[in-house]
């Protein structure tokens, strides 16, 4: 597997999105655990999760015990960049609310602390921007993470190239990643993804292949990435992920995945190198 790197780590090209294994319509936990060890076993270092990646109230940080758990019975699970969040919440009737409150953000880091049983998170990534909290407090709180090595590196997610360079600054310049949506069909996450490619900060797509609903759909709903996969005999979705990783040596994907043969199937992305007409026919979708 090919690598890049989110500040001082080294990590695989592609990552793991945990996401789909904890929310809505998730599969059984032999099944996850299934795909998270077939992601292993396929070379990734880079597992994304987050502490409001649950499905009912009462199970805060499902997804993060359970990639815990599928990591401690891997004997290569002390590889991997485990990078989760906070400040994102869901109050388990299906709808997220946000608490970027700096006594927030640090509980909910404790408590990702204990159920991933680490000593110190090596990426930790603000959620959210909670628009009752200056974002500059959020970030503050991150900071302080930091400092404290309660957290080995820190990020932001959802923000604007403006709250990049804030929390760049207020981070004392060691903000190491960015994690925003970007796909064929929402493109919106450009601009921030060319100021990452300028300040050499890790750029993480997420939904890269448009969503857990949607990810079946990339080649019919956007006709080229389907052209292009009948070429070389693959899905859209590897296309999808070569066309992204080809923007910038700073973009490392992180499609969900709850089953074994779809995270196979988007590493296998790492090794399709695109033309230079077939990535301007993609980026003009």
């Amino acid at each position: 597997m090919p690598t890049r790197r989110i500040g001082d780590v080294e990590v695989s090209s592609i990552g793991l999105g945990a996401m789909p294994m904890s929310i809505e319509g998730r599969p059984d936990e032999e099944r996850s655990i299934a795909t998270v060890h077939a992601a292993l076993d396929a070379g990734v270092t880079l597992i994304d999760t987050a502490d409001a990646y649950h499905r009912d109230a009462d199970e805060v940080g499902h997804n993060e015990t359970l990639i815990a758990k599928a990591l401690a019975s891997h004997d290569r699970g002390g590889d991997v960049l485990v990078a989760t969040k906070g400040g994102h919440l869901r109050p388990g009737d299906g709808s997220w609310t946000l608490d970027g409150s700096p006594r927030h953000l640090k509980e909910a880091c404790e408590a990702s602390l204990s159920r991933l049983g680490v000593e110190a998170i090596g990426l930790y990534q603000f959620h959210r921007p909670d628009p009752r909290v200056p974002y500059e407090e959020s970030v503050g709180a991150v900071r302080d993470l930091l400092d404290e090595g309660k957290i080995v590196q820190a990020g932001i997610s959802n923000a604007n190239p403006d709250q990049i360079r804030l929390a760049n600054e207020i981070l004392g310049g060691r903000l190491v990643s960015v994690q925003n949506q970007f796909s064929p069909a929402f493109r919106s996450s450009e601009p921030e993804l060319r100021l990452c490619d300028e300040l050499g900060i890790a750029f993480l797509p997420w939904s890269p292949l448009g969503g857990i609903t949607r990810a079946g759909e990339l080649g019919s709903a956007h006709a080229p990435f389907a052209q292009i996969a009948e070429k070389y005999g693959v899905s859209p979705q590897r296309v999808c992920l070569a066309w992204m990783l080809a923007k910038s040596p700073v973009v490392v994907p992180i499609p969900g995945a709850s089953r074994p043969e779809t995270i196979r199937d988007s590493l296998a992305a790492a090794e399709l190198v695109l033309d230079a007409e077939e990535l301007a026919e993609l980026d003009a979708v």
